[in-house]
């Protein structure tokens, strides 16, 4: 996982993206107990000049890595063993990113989505393994309840938390 971070790394110091930080089950388990995850999911933020109106482009991301001999399947690019999956940002994402928290991981600098915004996204996608880990988030991490409250207000979610 060390060499996949810094291989990710690089994207921004090429500039192909703005900004990252790590999602999905990988985030929870920075928080929460341990489980088993398949892929490692990626939000990222492109750069300016590759956002060309409502599209964004993440073709420089796949010619990056494929330049660098690693290989594809499916959705995933497998860097150094590990499938990760590079998620453009929507506008919570965005903000979820640019509030990232900063972790060091086997001596790599990396960001992870902060517990009030993994909740937040992992109510929108809905799915049962995803309420699965939003519960284990409300109850083993530190979560800011009043910080939640607000995100999941101004993305109308709160009706979500509510219904569990």
């Amino acid at each position: 996982m060390r060499e996949t971070i810094r291989a990710i790394n690089g994207l921004k110091k090429e500039s192909l993206i703005e900004d990252y930080a790590i999602g999905g089950g990988i985030a929870a388990i920075f928080y929460i107990e341990p489980f088993l995850t398949y892929d490692l999911d990626v939000f990222v933020i492109p750069t300016q000049k590759e956002k060309e109106g409502s599209v964004i482009l993440l073709t420089p991301i796949f010619d990056y890595f494929r330049n660098m001999g690693y290989s594809f399947k499916g959705e995933h690019i497998v860097i150094e063993g590990v499938p990760v999956q590079f998620i453009p940002a929507d506008e919570l994402e965005e903000e979820a990113v640019r509030n990232g928290k900063q972790i060091e991981y086997e001596g790599v600098e990396t960001k992870v989505l902060p517990p009030e915004y993994l909740v937040a996204i992992l109510l929108r996608a809905g799915r049962k393994k995803d309420i699965a880990k939003v519960e284990s988030l409300l109850q083993q991490a530190k979560v800011n309840r009043k910080r939640l409250k607000d995100i999941l207000r101004r993305y109308g979610l709160s009706d979500k938390l509510n219904n569990l």
